[in-house]
């Protein structure tokens, strides 16, 4: 119970956790910002990670001079297409046994959930992906477990990385200091987190209302 709690606390309250982070780690907060992104995108098992949040209040600090947004940028931007890469690969390395069961740290109904989205979408899944918590983890794992040629996925995940980086650090940049979004700071948050979901709600409304119609 306490470890979730934890949990919350750190999606709820990013900007006072990333102030305590730079207060105490200066520079290196760039490279623990990387290796969340890195993990978040490159690790299957890790999607329980912050990611659109993490980037927003990230821009909001920097618009308060304590990072450079374009080091950001640049940093988490690659930190986020070197993690779809390890994806892509670790995929293509497991490939059908993935799926069957056999490793218990997967979550199998994910899989499934991110080979139909996969399925639907074909290549622009990769950069849709990218705004989907949890979908944006296990997007790159099935296309590597898929047949994706890897020129025509890096392509997209170039892309996909430099949108998505982008948006929202530079959204955080540019709205993260307004007294309205500053004061409400945790219901931004909380909205950013809601708005990013609401695609795999809508998936899975859908989803069900096909299943009944059939």
């Amino acid at each position: 119970m306490e470890l979730l709690k934890n949990f919350i606390d750190l999606f709820l309250h990013l900007d006072k956790h990333l102030s305590e982070l730079i207060a105490a780690y200066g520079t290196w907060t760039y490279a623990i910002l990387f290796l969340i992104v890195f993990c978040e995108t490159g690790l299957v098992v890790t999607p329980f990670l912050p990611g659109d949040s993490l980037l927003f209040a990230a821009g909001t600090f920097a618009a308060l001079g304590a990072m450079d947004p374009w080091i950001l940028f640049g940093l988490l931007t690659v930190a986020a297409i070197l993690g779809d890469t390890l994806n892509y690969w670790i995929g293509k390395r497991i490939g059908p046994a993935a799926f069957s069961g056999r490793f218990r740290l997967l979550n199998q109904n994910h899989l499934r959930k991110t080979e139909a989205f996969y399925e639907k979408h074909g290549g622009k899944t990769i950069i849709m992906a990218r705004f989907v918590p949890i979908v944006r983890t296990f997007a790159p794992f099935v296309a590597g477990v898929g047949t994706m040629e890897y020129g025509r996925f890096l392509m997209f995940n170039v892309v996909g990385a430099v949108l998505w980086v982008g948006l929202f650090v530079f959204g955080g940049y540019l709205f993260g200091n307004i007294p309205a979004v500053r004061e409400n700071f945790t219901l931004v948050i909380l909205a950013i987190i809601v708005l990013s979901v609401l695609p795999i709600l809508f998936e899975w409304l859908k989803s069900r209302r096909e299943g009944r119609g059939a």
